[in-house]
């Protein structure tokens, strides 16, 4: 029987290259990359893309192709050639960013770069300053585009941070809420949430969050735009979240990634992330990317043994990408500080309202003495990790806020291939840390008081030079002087004692001579409580024993 065409045609439609070409020649059209059969119309599908384009016309070098087909190809060519030519400029051409802060040179690339694309991934690693690039992008937008509305995307411990990361370098009007409660909550809080014409939009969703109210989400982010933080969360693609960001991702009009580690199990970690940020990069089937990139043997040939056309892939994921780790970024400072907010729970913060009355009340109508008020700030301080003594000295557990932060954290650290030091004060916050890291089959060291010198020594050692120990976990006042432990870039001040000079020898541990990269400190801290005057105080060099008499009402 006759086909109904013989020479292969090329067009576009719904913004993807569709093919016509005899039943024949079936196996040539798999050899390109992204390929989909589309049964309705009878054709194979492919990206939009220039390499794409390429490899139609090698394998089909008559095929007819259809002006707006190739329009379209040129176009995004185009924007990627800008791109990359600002990529490679040696000599920074001068961008304005919509921020309140001086931004450093490698933020600037990025920006002008994101500027350029509807959609773009800020691959960078923690500490170089992805959250001031995505804001000014969300700026941009706004400015210029036309944007009302932006979703952020993020994992549940970040979520309490993005309202500050606006508040703090926005120079233009925002207004950001969390979403939180019920999923019946977090659905009406979107569809009676009304502001000014002239504001920006910010709602802060965390990823678990999003398939069980994406319709609600679909209706409010269209023509919108959408920001994941750390991406590397959405790259299993079968997974709930994933699909759902992939499905809600189409109805934006813009979208942007932030990992400083898209890759942590594999290559093939890409393509749920690009799914998502622009399915012209890799298609739509996981099972062509596959075929594309993997090497399968094993049983029944179905075991992935390898991987190929790695130079292809990441030209690829490039192309709509700014790549920048801590070593490369060399504007950066030495020091990189984080912090990470705490929600704590109504039965965490009932604990820690009662106690904190009780202690003004005690204050208000009794001698104030440094050491008075120090005694009642450093039990506040012990209910934000979780834990509350009581007055015959028994210590008990109130909640679980921080250290869930605290999992959440640790476990995108260790994805990331760091190394980590974890401070804390308290021997119960130790105690949970280390049965954590027992509990999950993590290599870890531990110093506190009751550790003797020569183990010291043996641990940090360990920690120095063995690869299987990632984790070292100090109390404050026994691990602040005397050791190096700058096989880490990277520390988690769990809590805080109140003493400047253990604050400081606590982070000179990693950064002091030894050091290769720049260091990033963590802190998480509970919203609203002490620990936020404790931070203030350390970070502006104060010590707190010597301002708590005059401002001890500021504390609590």
């Amino acid at each position: 029987m006759a086909v109904a065409f013989q020479t292969p045609k090329l067009h576009l439609k719904n913004n993807k290259l569709v093919l016509q070409i005899p039943f024949a020649d079936r196996e040539l059209a798999k050899h390109i990359p992204g390929y989909k059969w589309d049964a309705i119309e009878k054709a194979w599908t492919y990206p939009t893309r220039p390499e794409v384009l390429e490899e139609i016309k090698r394998f089909f070098p008559h095929v007819l192709i259809d002006w707006e087909a190739y329009n379209a190809v040129e176009q995004i060519a185009d924007r990627e050639r800008t791109a990359r030519r600002l990529k490679d400029e040696a000599d920074m051409i001068e961008v304005e960013m919509p921020v309140l802060v001086k931004p450093f040179e490698h933020q600037k690339k990025a920006f002008a770069i994101g500027t350029m694309l509807p959609n773009v991934a800020y691959l960078m690693e923690m500490g170089c300053g992805k959250s001031l690039t995505a804001v000014a992008t969300a700026g941009h937008r706004y400015k210029f585009n036309g944007l009302r509305r932006v979703l952020v995307v993020c994992p549940f411990s970040v979520v309490p941070v993005w309202p500050r990361e606006f508040a703090d370098y926005a120079a233009f009007p925002t207004e950001v809420i969390t979403l939180n409660g019920s999923s019946a909550q977090k659905a009406a809080t979107l569809q009676s949430w009304t502001a000014p014409e002239d504001t920006l939009q910010v709602a802060v969703i965390n990823y678990e969050s999003t398939w069980r109210i994406e319709a609600e989400l679909k209706t409010w982010i269209q023509g919108g735009m959408i920001i994941c933080d750390e991406s590397q969360r959405i790259k299993t693609p079968g997974a709930s979240q994933s699909k759902a960001l992939h499905r809600i991702g189409a109805v934006a009009s813009y979208r942007l990634i932030l990992s400083g580690t898209p890759v942590t199990q594999s290559p093939l970690d890409f393509f749920s992330q690009y799914k998502f940020l622009d399915p012209q990069i890799f298609g739509t089937s996981f099972t062509a990317f596959k075929a594309r990139y993997a090497v399968f043997g094993g049983f029944e040939n179905r075991q992935i043994v390898g991987y190929r056309n790695m130079n292809e892939l990441v030209q690829k994921a490039h192309s709509i990408a700014f790549r920048v780790t801590k070593a490369e970024a060399l504007d950066l400072p030495d020091e990189t500080t984080q912090s990470r907010y705490v929600e704590l729970s109504r039965d965490t913060k009932r604990v820690y309202e009662e106690i904190k009355r009780e202690a003004i009340a005690e204050l208000t109508n009794g001698t104030i003495t440094a050491p008075n008020v120090l005694t009642k700030l450093l039990r506040l301080s012990q209910v934000t990790g979780g834990f509350v003594t009581d007055e015959d000295g028994t210590i008990h557990q109130v909640g679980t806020d921080k250290f869930d932060v605290f999992r959440e954290t640790m476990g995108d650290l260790l994805e990331a291939g760091k190394k980590v030091v974890v401070f804390a004060r308290f021997i119960e916050e130790i105690r949970a840390i280390t049965r954590f890291l027992d509990d999950s089959n993590i290599g870890y060291r531990y110093i506190m008081g009751e550790v003797g010198q020569s183990e010291r020594g043996e641990a940090v050692q360990a920690f120095q030079t063995l690869p299987e120990v990632r984790v070292f976990v100090a109390q404050i006042a026994t691990a602040g002087l005397g050791i190096t432990l700058t096989a880490a870039d990277t520390a988690i001040f769990y809590s805080m004692d109140f003493s400047l000079a253990n604050h400081e020898q606590a982070k000179a541990r990693i950064h002091r001579i030894g050091q290769k990269f720049p260091v990033t400190y963590i802190y998480l801290l509970g919203a609203g409580t002490v620990d936020e005057q404790i931070f203030k105080a350390l970070k502006d060099k104060k010590n707190i024993a010597d301002t708590v008499v005059d401002r001890w009402r500021e504390f609590m």
